[in-house]
């Protein structure tokens, strides 16, 4: 139950870290009512989960105020948002609507293994 716990929160750090990066770049900024919206969940839980990421040292905040990624962050963030788009990229290859696509390689891509990802990179080809 603990390893599962664990996996979760991973998974958790990994998808914030990376819908933060997203409403930066197309936005300009990160604020917890746009996260909130974005990933579907009320602002207390957001709130409770950027405390965690900031003790973490994942991010940067203040009341108030947008959020910022550490060097750290971004790193997660980049390398999440890479295992996202192989995986994106083989389901389409397989011939799975993008859209469908899309929602499945949210769950898939916390769960698979380097060497199992470095063989869908191989099998699928450069993504960017």
């Amino acid at each position: 139950m603990k390893v599962t716990r664990q996996q979760h929160a991973i998974e958790t750090t990994q998808d914030y870290l990376e819908a933060i990066s997203d409403l930066i770049e197309q936005t300009g900024e990160a604020r917890v009512v746009d996260l909130a919206s974005r990933l579907g969940i009320s602002h207390a839980t957001v709130i409770q989960t950027v405390r965690r990421l900031q003790r973490d040292g994942f991010v940067t905040s203040e009341p108030y105020r947008s959020i910022f990624l550490t060097d750290e962050g971004k790193n997660i963030a980049k390398e999440a948002r890479h295992r996202h788009s192989i995986t994106v990229a083989l389901l389409k290859k397989l011939g799975v609507s993008a859209e469908v696509a899309e929602v499945d390689a949210e769950g898939m891509e916390h769960h698979v293994s380097k060497e199992t990802l470095k063989a869908f990179e191989q099998f699928v080809g450069k993504v960017e």
